[in-house]
């Protein structure tokens, strides 16, 4: 497990470093500054993380515009964008998403005109380990003892384990985390911003295996990961709130599993990395069957001194 920073001061203001200043976003935050092994920082700017823009509003767009944004990719399923709407990005594009579910790419359309928007969907969902699906059963029946049985004594943090074994087990996730890198290692893309719904797991492990790619340590890694906890605090709290206020659940704490990062989550992924393969160079190449070309493209764009 990783420990928190000494001084909780210290990882709320380095949040705020990296924060992209979205009311509608508030666990968007870019990856640059991170320093690899060898101290190469990776590039403020370029590649930036999220959760879901569905939530954007007018505050939203000027800091947003500023960002320089050229790509967009949505990790979210079919069924999150139908239930919580698509990107409210001014000028992104609105694609029809139906027939990209469980295409091997990743559905890409351009707003016209030189400098517009792209859009790439490519939906990253496991039906066995749905969190969405276990929220939706946990509220649907407001029984607190139906609620236990499926969330509680560790059941809800299983759920999340199994979610980020799959994400190395699993052949299609592989292959779409890997879609992600490759798009990211194209050159003179641009600003890239990758989103879920929460920005905590897809997003997650898809910066991880980025951060890993470009030599980060892991301790580094973990903490990136961790960070979702402090950006989203206020929103998780509130959320949990709710559902105790408006009658849904009697335990809504039975939901933090769910709704937290834990190191336990990303290890478990990491986990299963190292039982499959014999290191990350190996799962690189025959796990997400990445090449040398994509590396090289990856640190070529995100890293000073590449």
């Amino acid at each position: 497990m990783i420990d928190q920073p000494a001084h909780p001061d210290q990882a709320v203001g380095e949040l705020a470093a990296r924060s992209l200043g979205l009311p509608g976003a508030v666990n968007a935050r870019d990856l640059g500054g991170y320093r690899t092994a060898d101290g190469r920082p990776v590039r403020s700017g370029l590649v930036l993380r999220s959760d879901g823009l569905n939530r954007l509003t007018e505050a939203d767009h000027e800091p947003f515009a500023a960002l320089g944004v050229r790509h967009v990719i949505d990790l979210r399923s079919l069924a999150e964008v139908r239930q919580a709407g698509p990107d409210r990005v001014p000028g992104l594009p609105v694609a029809d998403i139906t027939a990209v579910e469980y295409s091997a790419e990743p559905l890409s359309v351009r707003a016209p005109g030189p400098d517009g928007l792209t859009l790439h969907h490519l939906p990253i969902f496991a039906a066995d380990f749905d969190i969405y699906v276990a929220l939706r059963r946990a509220l649907a029946d407001r029984d607190p003892v139906k609620q236990r049985e499926l969330l509680g004594d560790g059941r809800a943090a299983e759920i999340m384990v199994g979610l980020y074994r799959w994400f190395v087990t699993d052949p299609v996730a592989r292959q779409r985390f890997a879609t992600v890198l490759r798009l990211l290692a194209e050159p003179g893309q641009g600003p890239v911003i990758f989103h879920c719904t929460a920005g905590k797991d897809r997003t997650g492990w898809t910066a991880a295996l980025l951060l890993t790619a470009l030599g980060v340590d892991r301790d580094t890694v973990f903490e990136d990961y961790l960070l979702t906890n402090v950006r989203s605090a206020e929103l998780i709290d509130t959320l949990v709130d709710s559902f105790h206020t408006r009658g849904l659940m009697q335990e809504p704490t039975l939901l933090l599993p769910l709704f937290l990062a834990d190191a336990a989550y990303l290890e478990a992924a990491f986990a299963e990395v190292a039982a499959g393969w014999s290191g990350f160079e190996e799962f690189w190449r025959a796990g997400l069957g990445l090449d040398d070309q994509v590396l090289a493209g990856l640190r070529a764009n995100l890293l000073d001194g590449a």
